[in-house]
């Protein structure tokens, strides 16, 4: 048999399926009632088609009844409920009952026939919600009555009534107790008093002492109604038994009530306290007024399916679900389910401002009208949940009538929603499998109902009861704990205490809310503020940044540049682990190659300086980025609004700091550092060497202020010189350069050496280069030359150009070529030298030069010498032998290559060792330094053949040692010359760069050869 759902078993009453959102249909008024004014507390027939016969209203009207008939009893009522409890709702069954019950088809409900009255009741109705003391009501016939007196004097006696107490109306003066008694005149009247604090409120600012005079009036009032065998006066008041009022008018109220127990002592009589609605049967108000019709047998069957589900989940729900009396309160109050009326009457309730009966009628009208018209499957009774405060009605009853405006940014953000933005509930729940109930939504409000309470103690709810609470047939329970799971783990307005309840707090917790913004953060939008950021932090000066590139051909390889290149590679694209034994693979790309493809060997590779983001430290680094986002996200000022003004700062405080945060966390994880070295990590690397920076927290993240770091360490380590900074030593920059075996140099190729050579330290500017050739001048290690301009030792240098019209010779050199010191001048010798047609052939071929060796004062003429720098072998040879031919030399006789890299000096000895047609000369000048601190140095100088044991004795030493060099040069001599028609230059490069490294970087020299026949210039 299929469960039977509420739309197959109740039909709500049409004004309810309307959902017109009017409070007429609940808010009873006496006035409306009392003078015919029509509405829905009109119509007799349907007043009492929709009121439920409470015990209490049908006590009221027996005892009225009773007494207007004569028959004795109390004639004074106290109708005294907190406010929105059927206290006017009794009044008005009154007034219907006094005029007659005939056309009332439920009328026995209610009353025994037999005492409804059998002649006419004259009765007054006074209701404070009308009354207008300052300007008069008007009772017809011209009267104006600005008190209750005076309302009640004409309603009771008509015009004529309203002149015997027109004086005390107009001057607000209460009558006395035989004005009333005359008023009365022993026939049957019922004088009904509604919502006199509200007459109060009005009055007091008229002056005149308004409150007195109606304590007077009541007292007069009370001592007359008491004398009358047939009246009787019911008053409501809303205030409860132990004197405490709580609603808008409190302070009139409590007055009102002590006014009215003085009253009641002066005429003797006490007043009769009534409850027209006891708490038991507030569930059958509430299914009378909104169901015109529920099906009681339907009702059994769904009571039957939730207790089996209860107790078949017994351990996981809360112990109220198996007591025997929930399932007949169930089975009395379907379709609501128990805890609708257990939260509305026991927490919702204790809220000041909650009109009780009223109150639950205006929320579960609404709920019940967005029910039919969304009609969820198998909902069989109404839950908690039903509630939606996503409802506008809903919504303003909660937040405005209630007065709980507290707890908006909780349902904005957590619950139901607004302005367009889905809920955290809402998200939850779009993210279940089709079909899944929306329990994420369900636990939320159901959460959020239960929170609403006066005391802190009532607030929340546990898992057990929520469980009891949204568990239904066909809801899986394991959907239910996901749903609150979920819910509470991202909740920014769930008490996150430990052991605390599931409830709402009307301030969020901040930590929970920034997390859950820090979820919205776009992981590309993350990426992109750390890109932002790394290029604030390491552009700038004194090195050139490059950033992110994706392989050689995004770094260019330029001598022009003053400064050394810091590339910074991409925190995705390469990363150190806990050991930086090796240069990322990017890093040695780049290092080793350039152009498009990378093919090409770069040059200055003494220029470029890497800083490589650390494995390990990468995630707290995008960490720091999404909180910098998402607190951004916050501060916004529409954000803000959601947050108590300490949270606000809060937000501010934490916003400003992130972007610090963020900082220190890019530096902190950009911390690797490679340059360039005469050292390797791997032996089988490039010649980079490794350093670690750890930054310091920065006061803010400053531009440049990674660079700066970067700077600092390489500086340490005398890798880097800044303008300013003390220059080498002249003798280590010429040990270390070809300056040494060239013995001259111009000032841009020296000076290029930095750029290129690892051994040397890189420089930013040309100032410390000056520096250090005008010391070596100084010191007599150089002589500079410039054109016909000369400086030696012990001479003022002015200038020094960084240019190829500068030269720099060592002292060595300078003597041996007659340059220095400057020869004295001399008569000019008879030249006595042969003409070229005199000279034997062969005789300047006679004997091989040797590198740096002079062999007479006058340097060569400048086409017999051809010399290539920083170019790959296979490059440097090509040009060498196009600059051959292009000066008409026919053959070379000699051959230098000065090989740069140490890694590349072995291999290129057993080529060359091996190259047809030459007579090799090696020399070989390394050194290193032991693990222990010692010293090894060798010099070779030698034919091929015979440096093999120096090739394998530095080879060992260099392996364990720490610090290396290694300068390389070999001389190929062709007694015959290499032709350089046909393909003998070619063929000679080819099988020399074959059995070489191509890639390897070098200076080449050729020596052209002369005969006598040679007459090429």
């Amino acid at each position: 048999m299929t469960l039977p759902t509420i739309f197959d078993a109740c039909a709500p009453r049409p004004d309810i399926l309307a959902d017109v959102g009017d409070d007429a249909g609940f808010a009873a008024r006496l006035s409306g009632a009392a003078g015919g004014g029509g509405g829905a507390w009109a119509d007799p027939a349907r007043f009492f088609a929709d009121t439920y016969p409470t015990d209490g209203l049908k006590t009221l009207l027996a005892q009225v009844f009773g007494r207007l008939a004569g028959a004795g009893g109390a004639a004074i009522f106290r109708l005294d409920t907190s406010f929105g409890g059927g206290k006017t709702h009794g009044l008005i069954a009154l007034v219907h009952a006094a005029r007659g019950m005939t056309n009332i088809a439920n009328a026995a409900e209610f009353l025994d026939p037999g005492l409804l009255p059998r002649g006419p009741v004259r009765v007054a109705a006074f209701d404070g919600v009308s009354a207008d003391p300052a300007n008069g009501r008007d009772m017809g016939g011209g009267v104006g009555a600005r008190t209750p007196w005076g309302e009640i004097a004409c309603a009771l006696a008509g015009r004529e009534g309203y002149e015997r107490v027109r004086e005390s109306d107009e001057k607000l003066g209460a009558p006395g107790e035989d004005t009333m008694r005359a008023l009365l005149d022993g026939a049957p009247a019922l004088i009904l008093l509604d919502e006199l604090a509200q007459y109060l409120a009005k009055a007091e600012p008229l002056g005149g002492a308004p409150g007195k005079q109606l304590a007077a009036f009541l007292a007069a009032l009370f001592g007359a109604v008491a004398a009358a065998p047939r009246a009787a006066v019911v008053f409501t008041l809303a205030i409860g038994a132990r004197g405490k009022a709580a609603d808008a008018f409190a302070h009139e109220n409590r007055f009102i009530a002590g006014a009215m127990a003085e009253a009641a002592s002066i005429s003797a009589r006490t007043a009769t306290l009534l409850n027209p609605t006891e708490e038991h049967e507030t569930v059958q108000v509430l299914r009378r007024r909104l169901f015109q019709s529920i099906d009681d047998s339907a009702a059994a069957a769904v009571v039957e399916a939730y207790r089996k589900l209860w107790t078949a989940n017994r351990d996981a729900v809360a112990g109220e679900a198996l007591r025997p009396e929930t399932a007949a309160r169930f089975r009395a109050g379907y379709p609501f389910h128990p805890e609708v009326l257990d939260v509305l009457t026991g927490k919702v309730a204790t809220l000041n401002d909650f009109q009780r009966v009223r109150g639950m009628l205006r929320l579960l009208a609404a709920a019940i009208a967005q029910l039919w018209r969304e009609r969820p499957a198998g909902a069989a009774a109404i839950h908690l949940h039903h509630i939606d405060p996503g409802n506008r009605r809903i919504r303003d009853e909660i937040v405005s009538r209630i007065g709980q405006k507290a707890y908006v940014p909780a349902l904005d953000n957590d619950i139901a929603g607004a302005r367009g933005k889905t809920a955290l509930a809402g998200r939850i729940d779009a993210g279940n499998r089709a079909g899944q109930p929306p329990c994420a939504a369900w636990v939320a409000r159901t959460a959020f109902m239960h929170t609403l309470a006066f005391n802190e103690q009532l607030k929340g709810v546990t898992s057990e009861r929520l469980r009891y609470a949204v568990l239904a047939p066909g809801v899986d329970i394991a959907f239910v704990d996901r749903a609150r799971e979920a819910f509470a783990r991202a909740s920014a307005y769930l008490d996150d205490r430990p052991g605390a309840p599931l409830r709402f707090l009307a301030e969020p917790n901040l930590t929970r809310v920034i997390q859950r913004e820090e979820e919205n953060v776009d992981a590309g939008e993350a990426r992109k503020t750390i890109d932002k950021r790394v290029r604030v932090l390491y552009g700038g000066a004194p090195l050139d940044a490059v950033f992110f590139p994706g392989g050689p051909h995004d770094v260019p390889d330029e001598a022009g540049k003053s400064a050394p290149k810091l590339v910074v590679l991409s925190w995705s694209a390469a990363a150190v682990g806990a050991a930086a034994d090796r240069v990322p693979e990017l890093a040695a790309r780049i290092h080793a190659g350039k152009g498009e493809d990378g093919t090409g060997a770069r040059l200055f590779r003494n220029a470029l300086v890497f800083v490589v983001a650390d494995a390990a430290r990468r995630e707290d680094m995008r960490r720091a980025a999404v909180a910098h986002l998402a607190l951004g996200e916050l501060k916004r000022p529409e954000r803000l609004r959601d947050l108590a003004p300490h949270q606000q700062e809060k937000v501010r405080d934490l916003e400003a700091r992130s972007g610090p945060q963020l900082a220190n966390a890019i530096l902190q994880c950009y911390r690797h550092v490679f340059y360039p070295s005469g050292e390797r990590l791997d032996p089988e690397g490039p010649y980079i060497a490794h350093t670690a920076v750890d930054a310091q927290r920065p006061v803010s993240g400053a531009p440049g202020a990674g660079q700066e770091r970067v700077v600092a360490a390489l500086r340490e380590l005398r890798q880097l010189r800044l303008p300013g900074d003390d220059p080498d030593s002249p003798a280590y920059v010429r040990d270390r350069t070809p300056l040494k075996t060239r013995g001259e140099m111009t000032a841009r190729a020296l000076r290029g050496e930095f750029r290129r050579n690892p051994r040397l330290p890189m420089l930013v500017g040309d100032d410390v280069f000056i520096a250090g050739v005008r010391a070596g001048v100084e010191r007599g290690d150089y002589v500079y030359r410039r054109g016909d301009f000369l400086c030696g030792p012990g001479e003022p240098l002015q200038t020094i150009s960084v240019d190829d019209e500068s030269s720099i010779l060592t002292m060595e050199y300078a003597r041996n070529a007659g340059v220095w010191p400057r020869p004295a001048a001399a008569p000019e010798p008879e030249d006595d030298r042969p003409k070229p047609d005199e000279r034997k052939p062969g005789e300047r071929a006679a004997k091989r030069r040797q590198p740096g060796e002079i062999r007479d004062k006058t340097p060569p003429p400048p086409n017999d010498i051809f010399d290539v720098d920083n170019k790959v072998l296979g490059e440097a040879l090509a040009r060498l032998w196009e600059q051959a031919r292009a000066a008409r030399a026919g053959r070379i006789r000699e051959l230098t290559v000065e090989v740069y890299d140490a890694g590349d000096a072995f291999p290129f000895l057993a080529a060359v060792a091996a190259a047809p047609g030459a007579e090799t000369t090696v020399t070989l000048d390394g050194g290193c330094e032991t693990p222990q601190g010692g010293a090894v140095h060798l010099r070779f100088e030698g034919p091929a053949a015979d440096a093999g044991p120096a090739r394998q004795f530095l080879q060992q030493q260099f392996a364990a040692a720490t610090g290396k060099r290694l300068q390389a040069a070999f001389v190929m001599s062709f007694p015959g010359g290499l032709p350089m028609d046909g393909g003998a230059a070619r063929k000679f490069a080819d099988r020399l760069a074959r059995f070489a490294n191509p890639a390897t970087l070098v200076r080449a020299t050729a020596v052209a050869m002369r005969t006598a026949d040679d007459d090429t210039p």
